[in-house]
This record gives structure tokens, C-alpha cells and sequence, in this order.
């Protein structure tokens, strides 16, 4: 598996649109999976600061695409 950093939305972006087209999945199919428009998806996927976390993490889910936080140094990580 590889660890990839993202550093702001067009990174995550770019990830979850590969990933996509790795798994041969369109847009239009994606969306009838989740349940998340066409252009919400497009939108995500070109890395627009507004869309809405619980929207990415539906297509996380469903692209099976894992999402980890790591905190700095000396911070509790339970």
C-alpha cells in the first residue's frame, strides 16, 4: 500500500480521481453508487476547497481509499 501526503484539497483530490480511473470507474457510475452528484464529484476531484467532508468520505468509502490523520509529535494519538 502506498502512503500518499495530502497537503490541501487538489492533492486529495488528484488521489481520489486515480484512484477512480485505476478501478475503472466513471464519474456517472460513481455517482449512482454513492449517491453524490455528477458534478459534486467533479468538483471534489478537481480539488474545490468547498466541498463538503462528509461527501469525500462517502467516496472514500466506496473507492476503498483510507484516510489517516497523524498528529505531531507528543500529541496523544488514542
Amino acid at each position: 500500500m502506498t502512503t500518499l501526503p495530502i497537503t490541501d484539497a487538489a492533492s486529495l483530490g488528484t488521489v481520489l480521481r486515480r484512484t477512480r480511473k485505476a478501478l475503472g470507474i466513471t464519474q456517472e457510475a460513481l455517482s449512482l453508487q454513492t449517491g453524490i452528484s455528477r458534478p459534486t464529484i467533479r468538483s471534489i476531484e478537481q480539488g474545490k476547497e468547498t466541498a463538503q467532508l462528509g461527501l469525500v468520505l462517502q467516496i472514500c468509502r466506496d473507492l476503498g481509499v483510507t484516510l489517516e490523520v497523524t498528529p505531531p509529535e507528543g500529541v496523544d494519538r488514542r
